[in-house]
């Protein structure tokens, strides 16, 4: 058995996410195959308990082509010099280390070579985060990637629309034993902000300053992950 959060948008201003921890048996294994099972099974454990939510998987194992493709390292927008970068890519290119960084050319690398980039492990604990010259502090810890995140998901018409269809998030991948970043909780943020009109479709993201306001002022609502978003 294994416990995994699926990220619920709130229904308040108050209350934007809400995290549902919920038991489901765990398929061992880092094949596609076995994902896709535990991905299943954790779906069918939120359906017994919201049997009338629709759940959207959220990364490369997910059975659905959108959540494949809303996935962090699928997800991209076009840079000025004509390259594309991942979100994956632009948030491993914007962290700033105790020994250096931000280095930059990690966007222009796949996400998969962003993230194994020797450099993001040999040069100390991360301290900052710094993208287009403006520096986010690391807490609260997934403000930035969240921003990030939701940037890149505007800019993609097609795709923002269509995640307004689901109820809930999950992210097979994602522990939150070992990070706190997750593009599943990102979405659910994203639905809970235009749901209550806090954010309009033809709206911009809200710049860090007010971006850091509105994910300071809202609760998540179980005690188990608060520590996760504080």
């Amino acid at each position: 058995m294994a416990n995994r959060p699926v990220f619920i948008p709130g229904s308040s201003n108050e209350e934007l996410v809400v995290v549902e921890n919920l038991d489901f048996e765990w398929f061992a294994g880092f094949s596609v195959a076995q994902k896709k099972k535990s991905v299943e099974s954790l779906h069918c454990a939120f359906k017994e308990k919201y049997p009338n939510k629709s759940v959207l998987e959220i990364s490369s194992k997910s059975e659905s082509e959108l959540g494949i493709m809303l996935s962090a390292f699928n997800l991209q927008i076009d840079l000025l010099n004509g390259h594309k970068a991942s979100v994956e890519s632009l948030y491993q290119s914007s962290k700033v280390f105790q020994e250096g960084g931000p280095y930059d050319d990690i966007r222009y690398k796949s996400s998969l070579e962003a993230k194994r980039d020797e450099r993001l492990k040999n040069s100390g604990d991360v301290v900052a985060f710094e993208h287009k010259g403006d520096r986010w502090g690391i807490e609260p810890k997934t403000a930035f990637y969240n921003w990030l995140y939701l940037n890149v998901l505007n800019l993609n018409s097609e795709l923002k629309n269509q995640v307004l269809e689901y109820d809930a998030f999950t992210d097979i991948e994602f522990n939150p034993k070992k990070s706190f970043s997750c593009q599943a909780n990102a979405i659910a943020l994203y639905v809970a902000l235009r749901r209550n009109k806090i954010l309009e479709d033809s709206d911009s993201i809200p710049n860090k300053k007010e971006f850091l306001k509105l994910v300071t002022s809202f609760k998540y609502s179980k005690g188990e992950m608060q520590d996760l978003f504080d």
